[in-house]
């Protein structure tokens, strides 16, 4: 049975979180805050820790920083709970060697998902590092890489990438266009689309804060399989395709990592796939929606700014059903709508729509 520290000041969140990772067959261990926090890791040496950031006495940053001077926890996995989706707080937590973040309110297979792909992680790179003690070679080879992770591969976009910032509604590639660089999404959401054979734009996929973007063969020169355009104003850092070909080949943790992310990337694209083809209009229109406002970290009593062509080619249907669809919303009491902005009004009901 896996071990988890859970540290976290807020008592009600504290209990009904350890009750529900108990009930998923691990052993949890509670702190109220973040000096216990950091005597309790040391002491109980779990396996994975997941903290708040904002706390009283030593916040989230304190706990990682002083458990990662520690040769006996410095290795173990670590999950920030947060209410901040900045990029800069996100960044600064990365930057201290977190391995991943989940903000709040958050749900329960998001949590889960997080725990346990963690947990599969530090067992695979376990078992890498020990293949590679009997690899003089290998062991050289990841020195020289100087990136450790997929987080430091990011912050490596951040500090020497080339940054470009697009006003929305602009277009960063064109699909046909040789793809020499690839992207890391600074700030702001990115939509990739391909014209159908009726000259019907198709949204293939959203890409928000955080994101990479302009994958393509690293073998062949192969172009670009579809264009991207800012949905709202953004900003990019880019560094080439050789460039990362590079780093890849220095590092088979950030390989793996990698392979990762654009597996599960793939098991949402056959998702959103199997809802346009399978779902009924409405339930294409409302899962359209929740995507879209989880996409742009929007809250359900914020509007989401959004065109009508955006939403119809997302959810794959005509644009002339979607505002039909979003009308029956507001007269359901589902949806607001004022000009181009809809707010939600009743998350669950969309939820459940049919």
């Amino acid at each position: 049975m896996k071990t988890i520290l859970l540290i976290e000041d807020d008592t009600a969140l504290r209990e009904n979180t350890a009750e529900l990772l108990e009930l998923s067959d691990y052993k949890v261990i509670t702190s109220p805050n973040g000096k216990v926090g950091i005597t309790k890791a040391k002491e109980e040496k779990p396996d994975i820790i997941v903290c708040d950031i904002m706390m009283p006495e030593v916040d989230g940053y304190g706990v990682l920083e002083a458990l990662s001077y520690d040769i006996a926890t410095n290795h173990i996995p670590f999950i920030f709970l947060s209410a901040k989706t900045e990029h800069k707080e996100i960044r600064k937590g990365m930057d201290l060697g977190a391995d991943d973040y989940l903000t709040k309110p958050f749900e329960e297979e998001e949590l889960l998902s997080a725990i346990e792909s963690r947990l599969a992680k530090a067992a695979l790179l376990s078992k890498i590092v020990k293949d590679q003690e009997f690899s003089t070679s290998a062991t050289n080879t990841s020195e020289d890489s100087g990136l450790r992770n997929l987080h430091e591969l990011k912050n490596f976009f951040d500090d020497h990438g080339e940054i470009s910032e697009f006003k929305k509604g602009e277009v960063i590639y064109e699909e046909g266009e040789h793809s020499n660089n690839i992207y890391l999404i600074l700030k702001g959401v990115v939509k990739s689309h391909k014209m159908d054979e009726n000259g019907k734009e198709l949204i293939t996929t959203l890409y928000k804060t955080d994101d990479f973007l302009g994958f393509t063969s690293f073998i062949d020169n192969t172009p670009y399989l579809e264009s991207a355009t800012a949905v709202e104003d953004s900003e990019l850092a880019g560094i080439s395709k050789n460039n990362l070909k590079e780093i890849l080949e220095k590092s088979k943790n950030i390989s793996l990592e990698l392979m990762e992310l654009l597996t599960d990337n793939l098991s949402d694209i056959k998702e959103q796939l199997l809802q346009m083809a399978y779902s009924s209009v409405r339930k294409k229109t409302a899962q359209t929606i929740l995507q879209f406002a989880d996409v742009l970290n929007k809250k359900p009593e914020d509007s989401i700014k959004i065109s009508r062509n955006d939403l119809a080619s997302v959810a794959g249907i005509a644009t002339e059903s979607l505002i039909r669809t979003l009308s029956s919303f507001k007269k359901d009491g589902l949806i607001e709508i004022e000009g181009r902005n809809i707010k939600i009004l009743d998350l669950p009901g969309l939820q459940l729509v049919e």
